[in-house]
This record gives C-alpha cells, structure tokens and sequence, in this order.
C-alpha cells in the first residue's frame, strides 16, 4: 500500500469537505507513490519524532500541528531569510524519504471531534459527561467524583505526561464540575464583535459564562491573561470555588493523536504498522 493510497483511505474515514478545500490539511513534504512501511501518529512532527519514526521503519507521519514554525503552514520555508533549524530538519525528513501528512482539519470536523474524543477517553471521563445549557462550540462539561484542585491537578500531570502545571485556584478546594473549552485568545472561535443588542461577542465570555452557571474548574487551551484568566484570580480572591489548569495547548490535543491509533489501523487494515509517538511536553519548569 503506498502511501498515497493510505491518505485516501484516512480522507475517505473523514467527513467530506468540498473540492475546493484549501486548508492547513495536505503533505508537507515527502514522496507519497512510495510503500508504506509504516505510520507514525503524533501530535506534532518534532526532530525527536522524526527520530523515532526512523528507528521504527516508518515512513509516514500522521500528525496534527504544523511541520515548519508558520501558522499558515506552507511545507516550505517563506519568511524571507535563511532558517537553518528548518533546513536541517527539512534535510532529516528528505534523507530518509519521510512523508509528513497534516490531519487538523479533518480530525476536528467529526461528531464528536475526534481529538477530543481521544483526549475524553485517555482521561477516562466518558461516562460524566454532561449537557450544560450554557455550553457552547468547544465546550465540554463534565460532572466528576469530588477531588480537590490539586488532586485534578496531579491526575492531570500523570494522565497527560506534563512536566509540570501552570493553574489558578486554591489546592484544598473541591470541585466536581469542570469543562474542556477551546482557546481563550482574542479572535477565537467566532471572532469578536458586538451585536445588533450592543452585547460584546467574545469566546471567552462564553466560558465566564459557563464559569457563572456552575461549571467550577475549565482546562482550556491557549490562553491570554487579561479575560478569563483575570475573572478567575478575582473569583477565587472573593472566596469562590474557581480553578484553572493550563496545561497548554499542544498538552490538551496529544491523546487525540494517541487514540488515532485505533481508527488508523481499522482504515489500513492493519496491513501496515501504526504506532502512536509522543511529542511529550514542550516545556521544563526551572
């Protein structure tokens, strides 16, 4: 099976986008007539990656975050001036005839997306799921056993693999309602402006107002200090039960492309091998 015929059969499992989709979805580099000899899955295709996909025999890496340091994510380098790191990685990936295959797009259009589907399942929150009224695109309400802030907080270093954790609130609090919600950057999810009522759109003053109908703990991705944030420092120094976790954003998404694994291997068949690689936790904490 070539590689090609690999990224058909992944696009076919995916739901269908038009023709004229011109995406982050597509190869960043590589030579897709080649055979498959086997699939990397990982979050992000790092020089350890890539690494390790050589010493496992294979040549394809199914990732989910850009190759080359652009939000764009053009597979090669155009910002005008000479980057070495990026020529010696490039040199890496062409010298063993690694093909890289960008599945953002496509991974968050399923219902239920499937990185979050895979970051549920790893945590083993599937069963306290639950309907919020105030949840809204990217958001995901959970009601778990009682545990305190820092019991949530070290579940989630051990589950995740996180060398440490950046998180507002006090440890002996005890929470039980917590939500997953997306990025809390300005622009986000829908952008921002105001309404016809004069009332301020903003994805994070959706998840404050998650936070104002009972929902106790969030653990979003990116995330800006002067909203959200903010909000939560002065909830819990007026005495609520408030917590964040920011585990950051390439943390959160990793045990989608852990659990990609499985539908890999029922899409190929299992005629290649398919093993899930770590990119592990970007930062060390001094």
């Amino acid at each position: 099976m070539t590689i090609r015929e690999v990224i058909d059969r992944v696009l076919a499992y995916h739901p269908q986008f038009p023709a004229d989709y011109e995406g982050c979805d597509d190869f960043k580099c590589g030579y897709p007539e080649d055979e498959c000899t086997g699939i990397v899955s990982a979050l992000v295709p790092t020089v350890e990656v890539i690494r390790k996909a050589i010493e496992l025999g294979a040549n394809l890496l199914l990732v989910h975050e850009p190759t080359f340091y652009s939000t764009m994510d053009y597979p090669d380098w155009r910002a005008g001036f000479d980057n070495q790191v990026y020529e010696e990685k490039r040199e890496l990936l062409d010298k063993h005839r690694i093909t890289v295959w960008r599945d953002h797009d496509h991974m968050h259009a399923h219902k239920p997306d499937r990185i979050f589907t895979g970051v549920i399942h790893y945590l083993g929150w599937e069963d306290y799921r639950i309907e919020n009224p105030a949840d809204d695109f990217m958001a995901m309400s959970f009601c778990l056993p009682e545990m305190t802030v820092a019991e949530l907080g070290n579940l989630l270093k051990e589950k995740i693999g996180l060398n440490g954790l950046r998180y507002i609130g006090r440890d002996t609090d005890v929470i039980r309602k917590v939500a997953i919600v997306g990025h809390l950057i300005p622009g986000s999810i829908g952008g921002d402006y105001t309404d016809e009522r004069g009332v301020v759109q903003e994805y994070s003053n959706k998840v404050i107002h998650l936070m104002e109908n009972g929902i106790e703990a969030i653990i979003p991705g990116e995330v800006i200090d002067w909203t959200v944030m903010s909000y939560i420092r002065d909830a819990v120094a007026l005495g609520k039960t408030k917590a964040v976790f920011n585990i950051g954003h390439f943390n959160m998404e990793e045990l989608g492309m852990k659990y990609a694994v499985k539908w890999l291997r029922e899409v190929t068949e299992d005629k290649v091998p398919v093993t899930y690689v770590p990119s592990e936790d970007i930062y060390h904490f001094m």
